[in-house]
């Protein structure tokens, strides 16, 4: 071989490791089949398989439980992981699992293959029902924004449904695709709950992660739908930035998320206002929130549920908001506003807030989309907020409200 030529193919070899994320992150999504256990974020993606041991139910707090089935899974495999979901309502059965075998990569944000589009969504005959109807729902705001007038509580968040059906069996992986390649830089997961049952969707918010001592948690509350208009969505996206309703419901999340954090760390910072996130859907009111962690035995997932629900989903007081709750919304929320994530044996991990999903079973899947109600809400305001909330899945499944 001549030196130039030589020269050439070397350039071409040692251009696949300058770009290592190429296809690493995408060949796992292109891998996922339904039972598949699939969760990307921003620091990588990950493929399970399998369920070597499942995380038991009841006796001890779930982190405890958690770290005791990873402890015990180190004797039989080298790096085992926790994955899975865990309810709105903790004391309910969570579904985590370390899985018998694990494939991580890249976040898919880093694969340059993720800007190729996903397949378009099938025509599919779906069959929507809605609970509750928009009034009921706009009157259960405007019931809870006259007892914030009264001074029983200062938020809560109120959600709703929609129920799609087909006769046909559900593809879920081109939907995972869909959900992922619209949003790259989010959190998209896919994660079976119970036999027959796949809790799937793609969160934009981030509850709290751990990587040695460093804590992150990233609460989003305050949120405005986007415009296809250039001009209007930059004048929404302003305008949020701008909204006493939003920057007052944003502040109160992150003083309990500040508040919650400080159990476990020596320092936090906060920054003063908060800045814009934007998904393909929304924009929202964005804080970073760091710390340096006290309590080195913390796990991410002991901190998560400590956390767990902020005010961005639950509301306060707390335990007043998760009445009204209660007494307003006719339906179970089950893994909605709960926490989907991962876990090492050494603590570490990523623990997000579940919202913009749905639960599959064969033929059909409840979608579930909430909106913080305070006393400056207006109930038509918050049902559109609700409405806008829910095409980032009607996009992905070639639904139309």
């Amino acid at each position: 071989m001549s030196t130039a030529a030589h020269e050439v193919a070397t350039h071409r070899t040692s251009a696949d490791p300058a770009h290592p994320a190429v296809g690493a992150a995408t060949s796992l999504l292109d891998a996922y089949r339904s039972g598949d256990r699939f969760l990307a974020t921003p620091t990588r993606t990950l493929l399970a398989r399998g369920v070597h041991q499942r995380v038991p139910e009841g006796g001890q707090p779930l982190a405890q439980r958690v770290a005791t089935a990873l402890d015990d899974a180190r004797s039989s495999q080298t790096a085992p992981l926790v994955m899975g979901a865990i309810p709105f309502d903790q004391s309910a059965p969570s579904a985590l699992v370390i899985p018998e075998t694990v494939r991580s990569g890249p976040a898919l944000a880093a694969d340059p293959l993720i800007a190729l589009p996903a397949e378009s969504a099938p025509a599919v005959d779906w069959e929507i029902r809605t609970e509750p109807e928009p009034e009921v729902y706009a009157k259960g705001v405007a019931a809870a924004v006259d007892r914030m007038w009264r001074g029983e509580f200062s938020k809560v968040v109120l959600a709703r449904t929609l129920t799609l059906s087909s006769g046909n069996p559900l593809d879920l992986p081109p939907m995972v695709q869909r959900l992922a390649r619209r949003d790259p830089s989010g959190y998209t997961f896919a994660l079976p709950t119970s036999p027959g049952r796949t809790l799937l969707g793609a969160s934009p918010e981030l509850l709290v992660s751990r990587r040695g001592e460093l804590l992150v948690a990233n609460p989003l509350a305050g949120s405005v739908p986007r415009s296809p208009d250039l001009a209007e969505d930059v004048r929404r996206a302003a305008g949020l930035l701008q909204s006493a309703k939003d920057l007052h419901e944003h502040a109160v999340v992150v003083d309990a998320v500040h508040q919650g954090m400080g159990r476990f760390c020596h320092r936090i910072d906060v920054p003063a206002r908060p800045t814009l996130i934007r998904t393909a859907t929304m924009w929202h009111l964005s804080t970073t929130v760091t710390g340096v962690l006290a309590t080195p035995e913390a796990s991410a997932l002991e901190i998560a549920c400590a956390l767990h629900p902020t005010p961005a989903v639950c509301g306060t007081p707390t335990a007043l908001a998760r009445a009204v709750i209660g007494e307003t919304e006719t339906f179970d929320r089950g893994f909605f506003t709960g926490i989907v994530g991962w876990g090492t044996p050494e603590g570490d991990g990523e623990w997000v807030v579940t919202i913009r999903c749905a639960e599959a079973t064969e033929r059909s899947m409840r979608l579930y989309a909430g909106a913080g109600v305070v006393a400056a809400s207006e109930p038509e305001a918050e049902t559109a907020e609700t409405a806008a909330k829910f095409h980032t899945f009607l996009n992905a499944v070639g639904a139309q409200l």
